[in-house]
């Protein structure tokens, strides 16, 4: 499939694969050198699925760079790349997966499939005080968004708290794509956040920078 969707302004870019491809036409995407090792790193998943997951995003990540980039992980699993040249962050639902990088500044980035489940959590993640907005009719697109955008945070901060009530999206009226204000609570700080947003009819996708 390749790219499925991009996005390039100033020092930031993200990207969205589509993963229509088994293992063997996604290794064939990479040089040779890069081939040979990842069919040797992937044998350590049983998973078919995490297979093909893990190698989506090495694909995708040396289709935006040309080249190889090593991703290690902190102990709470927040991703970065060995070398330090850019910040990183990675999200992945089903069919998909994202990757944001940015020269200068931390970034996060979160996509989530399309699916009623997340009217069963609301009061996991929905303050008394957010408006939740539907889209075309349904509130479910609203529902996600607040939730998507409240994981991309999360993977921003530095020290987060698991606990996403302490985040608070400023209401808005919910389009294709745009952007809103988060808030968060869980620092003295109480920052507020530039959050990106695109719908699309599988999935929402939320990004910050900076």
């Amino acid at each position: 499939m390749a790219l499925f969707l991009q996005l390039k302004e100033h020092s930031c870019q993200w990207a969205v694969w589509k993963m229509d491809e088994n293992i063997t036409e996604l290794l064939n995407l990479l040089p040779v050198s890069l081939k040979v090792e990842y069919e040797k790193e992937i044998q350590r998943f049983t998973s078919e699925h995490r297979r093909q997951e893990w190698l989506s995003v090495r694909v995708l990540l040396f289709t935006l760079l040309g080249e190889k980039k090593e991703i290690g992980y902190e102990d709470s699993g927040k991703p970065y790349l060995v070398d330090g040249s850019f910040y990183i962050s990675i999200s992945h639902t089903k069919g998909y997966v994202a990757v944001i990088l940015s020269s200068e500044v931390p970034v996060g980035i979160d996509i989530e499939q399309y699916g009623k489940r997340i009217h069963k959590v609301i009061d996991r993640f929905i303050r008394p005080d957010e408006q939740v907005g539907s889209y075309q009719g349904d509130i479910t697109w609203g529902l996600l968004l607040h939730w998507s955008a409240k994981e991309t945070v999360f993977k921003y901060m530095k020290d987060p708290d698991a606990d996403l009530r302490k985040l608070c999206l400023s209401p808005f009226v919910l389009q294709k794509e745009g952007q809103f204000q988060l808030r968060e609570y869980v620092t003295g700080q109480k920052q507020l956040f530039d959050v990106g947003y695109r719908i699309n009819p599988d999935f929402v996708l939320t990004w910050v920078a900076g």
